[in-house]
């Protein structure tokens, strides 16, 4: 136990039989500290940082937080003493109590001085290591000199090394914003590889990590029963930016999944069959090994004398029943020892694969190393190495079930139509010709030889197409200019036309590893010419998405009155865009399902923004937002994004200053085509702030969500927002309605710039507990589903510092993507739901536009006044 006065300043300060916080108690342990990061909603947010030191929790206040950049010094003040066990406390300080506000655990785990901790605590100089959920590696709390206060200012500075990441690029406490309570304590290993104090036995689940543990964005979790494999895209050639992606063999085989628990060893297809049985060679072999818990990724195959997949061979393995010919290739580990790294980047995730592997002396069970070869001809290299082509995988991309482009196959095999211009005899025991001449009409009019193809026959088909041949002999040569095999040829009228796969095109015009895959006799000779790749950047595909990954928008420009004819017709996955984006705009996946529920595709969603850009930008004036992003679609796993890389997002911007404390600049959507480049992103949604950014330590509207519970009808909604009108009106306010594109709707208030956040969020909370102070049956204060069952909850927290709401013309990522209306109060009635209109019906409120709320600009008013009406009184500052 501490000394008692150690914690007399903190015991002073608080009521014990008020608050619930700890007054004493905890147990020091010396050989494995502990530290915990607490996020307290006080007078202002700020994050307060405790390690365990002498007994107590020595305690400072970072306001803006950590940051893992190495150039950000956050200020961290020096506070009272803690007791251990207030470690664990998360919960609510009530009002008028030292701190008052809400604090939920952030961040926990061990912590281990680099040097005498006593002494670099005593210095203002102490250096250490963290081993927590989210904080991780080497850090610093340095105490500024002749600091003025009363109370002792220091520095937290993330020290270099492995875990060191920019600002710009990675914001932990914007990213990883919620509590880590319900986690175990993380591990902690030392520089001898000894395994953490809680249990020294586990030496198996030391891979996951470094000396310095886990990566930055691995979190602790119970190892899944299933695992659905992420898949790759096919491309037509390489990315553009190939310094960005990792290259592996595409091994010719089938995928498999390895589950690693506890010594027991399941292996899966990519469809969850369990192959175990099948295996017995390798599975054997991979209980043997020294594998850490979690899940192992990679494609097993048979390797033919020359060391090359055989796909032929690994049939033939199991229709003989014998796989010990069979070998493992692994190539990532979403989980592994009691860590879910698939939020890692790709990276870091074979860096941890790669230290498991090494250790291991397995012949059958190997792991997956990176092609080793110029960038620039990747798939060229693979075909003449006999491969069947490339894997490309995104440094940074994170591990999902499902296909991704984030990572892409790169085929050798090319495939088009070619000119039969003649054909040589068999040789040996073949019947029917030897092989075919083949042949591409260049823009001078002739035809090109462009080699042959042998290869591809069964002896039906050679004989059918040699009765064919022979009908079309001809003295003269089709071809423009000497074959290199005229005198063993045998020409024909080049009438008919052949589908040939083929590895590449030589310099000299010709195709090499040629296969023949039939005739076709949909398309006149005359028109066969040499195809050429476009790189996927570039490749724009007819309006049918199913012929290629690209899709360009048509987005010629229209005369005004062509342009308002066709804004009255409905949208579908055939109708131009009605307001122009970047002439060479292109959608990755535009047939990619967004929403399953009303079938809505990646290609219309992005149509859906072009179209109402005009009306949406009106709203998004100067304002920092957030982005809600659903790769997987909206029944997928969702991203809120504040920050991001502009430089791939024209039309959007980041503002200059760190406007939220502890935070990268903001984006603000300046031009249509950022919105049009956001939807192409991903995003479904389009959140924003209730201040400019311009102005924005004083909001300039209040925004109040009514949020139905379990039971509530739609009837109650409306009439809902019609007591509210009457509230706000009552307090000289004049507030305006939009449908939320959910279940409720949005009243948001105009106000004039005078009032900080905190006074402003004040205000809203004191208007909804009025409201449900006085109709309690129908309204209540406080969120959380078992609160709100048969009650509507106004949400007042969308006014605080940095929250945002759907912006107005947003859609939604819900099933059947409603979007948010401006409407006026007269239509209230009229309205079926807060998700009235969706994507797909938001053709029939264009004419209506934006003009409900056409005296919005005019009708901001002072708060003064309405705070007198209710009896409000801002907190002094």
């Amino acid at each position: 136990m501490a000394k008692p006065d150690a914690l007399q300043k903190y015991k002073s300060k608080r009521d014990f039989s008020i608050t619930s916080e700890p007054a004493e108690g905890g147990t020091p342990n010396e050989q494995a500290r502990t530290f915990v990061i607490q996020k307290h909603w006080a007078s202002s947010l700020h994050y307060d940082f405790r390690i365990e030191l002498d007994g107590t929790m020595k305690s400072w206040a970072v306001p803006r937080g950590p940051s893992f950049d190495t150039h950000d010094k956050r200020m961290a003040v020096h506070v009272e003493d803690h007791p251990i066990s207030y470690n664990t406390f998360e919960g609510t300080i009530p009002a008028r109590q030292y701190g008052a506000g809400k604090v939920i655990i952030w961040d926990k785990g061990y912590w281990k001085p680099l040097g005498d901790a006593r002494q670099g605590y005593a210095n203002g100089n102490l250096k250490f290591e963290l081993f927590g959920h989210k904080l991780r590696g080497k850090w610093a709390l340095i105490k500024m000199r002749n600091a003025k206060g009363k109370q002792e200012a220091w520095l937290l500075i993330k020290e270099k090394d492995e875990f060191a990441r920019l600002a710009s690029e990675f914001s932990v406490i914007d990213e990883q914003a919620d509590s880590v309570k319900a986690l175990g304590m993380p591990s902690i290993e030392d520089d001898e590889g000894q395994a953490d104090a809680e249990d020294p036995a586990e030496e198996s689940e030391k891979p996951v990590s470094s000396s310095s543990g886990p990566p930055a964005l691995a979190k602790a979790a119970k190892l899944p029963t299933e695992l659905k494999p992420q898949l790759a895209t096919l491309v037509s050639s390489a990315p553009a930016n190939v310094d960005d992606w990792l290259f592996e063999i595409k091994f010719d085989g089938y995928r498999l999944l390895s589950r690693v628990e506890n010594s027991e060893i399941q292996l899966f297809t990519r469809n969850q069959n369990d192959w175990t049985k099948k295996l017995p060679r390798l599975h054997k072999e991979l209980l043997g090994m020294d594998l850490p818990d979690g899940w192992y990724d990679g494609e097993i195959v048979v390797l033919n004398d020359d060391g090359k997949p055989d796909f032929g061979a690994l049939q033939l393995a199991f229709d003989d029943n014998n796989t010990r010919a069979i070998s493992y290739f692994i190539f990532d580990l979403p989980y592994c020892a009691g860590y879910d790294l698939r939020e890692v980047p790709l990276w870091e995730r074979r860096q941890v694969l790669e230290r498991i592997m090494q250790r291991q002396k397995s012949e059958l069970v190997r792991f997956s190393s990176i092609f080793d070869h110029d960038p620039g001809e990747i798939v060229a290299a693979a075909c003449r190495m006999g491969l069947e082509g490339v894997i490309g995988k995104l440094k940074s991309s994170t591990y999902v079930s499902r296909r991704s482009d984030d990572w892409i196959k790169l085929k050798c095999a090319q495939r088009q139509e070619f000119v039969i211009g003649g054909f040589t005899d068999p040789q040996g025991s073949r019947i029917g010709i030897g092989s075919l001449l083949l042949g591409v009409y260049a823009k001078d009019g002739k035809l090109h030889y462009a080699g042959n193809v042998g290869t591809g026959f069964n002896d039906k088909s050679l004989k059918a197409l040699r009765k064919q041949l022979d009908g079309l002999v001809t003295e003269k040569r089709p071809f423009d200019g000497d074959t290199g095999i005229d005198s063993k040829s045998h020409w024909i009228r080049p009438e008919l036309v052949a589908e040939v796969s083929f590895g590449e095109w030589t310099s000299a015009g010709h195709i090499r590893h040629s296969v023949f895959q039939g005739l076709r006799t949909d398309k006149p000779a005359s028109a066969i010419v040499r195809e050429q790749a476009v790189s996927p950047a570039h490749a724009a595909p007819a309006d049918k998405t199913r012929s290629g990954k690209w899709q360009r928008i048509r987005n010629a420009k229209k005369p005004e009155k062509e342009q308002q004819e066709q804004s009255a017709a409905k949208m579908d996955s055939n109708a131009d865009v009605h307001e122009t984006p970047p002439a060479d705009f292109n959608i990755t996946h535009p047939e990619r399902i967004m929403d399953e529920e009303s079938g809505t595709t990646k290609l219309q969603l992005v149509r859906y923004y072009a179209l109402i850009a005009p009306l949406m930008m009106e709203h998004l004036k100067d304002r920092p937002l957030a982005l809600v992003r659903a790769p997987a679609g909206v029944s997928g796993e969702l991203f809120f994004q504040k920050h991001a890389d502009t430089r791939t997002l024209p039309g959007v911007s980041q503002t200059r200053d760190n406007l939220l404390p502890g935070h990268p600049g903001l984006l603000v959507i300046k031009k249509p085509e950022g919105l049009i480049y956001s939807a192409q992103w991903n995003t479904v949604e389009v959140h924003t702030m209730n201040a400019t950014a311009t102005s924005f330590d004083k909001p300039d509207r209040m925004v109040f969500d009514l949020d139905p519970g379990e039971g509530v009808d739609w009837k109650s909604v409306q009439e809902a927002a019609s007591l509210m009108q009457a509230m706000l009106t009552e307090l000289e306010l004049l507030p305006f309605l939009k449908t939320s594109g959910g279940k409720g709707l949005h009243v948001v208030v105009p106000i004039k710039k005078r009032y900080d956040w905190d006074t402003v969020k004040d205000f809203s909370e004191a208007i909804v507990t009025h409201m449900a102070n006085t109709i309690p049956e129908r309204f209540v204060a406080k969120s959380g589903p078992k609160n709100r069952v048969g009650k509507i909850f106004i949400d007042y927290l969308r006014n605080g510092l940095g929250a945002t709401t759907a912006c107005a013309w947003s859609a939604r990522a819900r099933p059947g993507m409603g979007i948010s209306v401006p409407v006026t109060w007269e239509e209230l009635d009229k309205l079926h739901g807060g998700n009235h209109w969706t994507v797909h019906t938001a053709h029939k409120r264009l004419d209506v536009g934006n003009d409900p709320w056409k005296d919005y600009a005019g009708s901001a008013r002072s708060l003064t006044d309405s705070m007198k009406k209710l009896g409000f009184k801002p907190a002094r500052k």
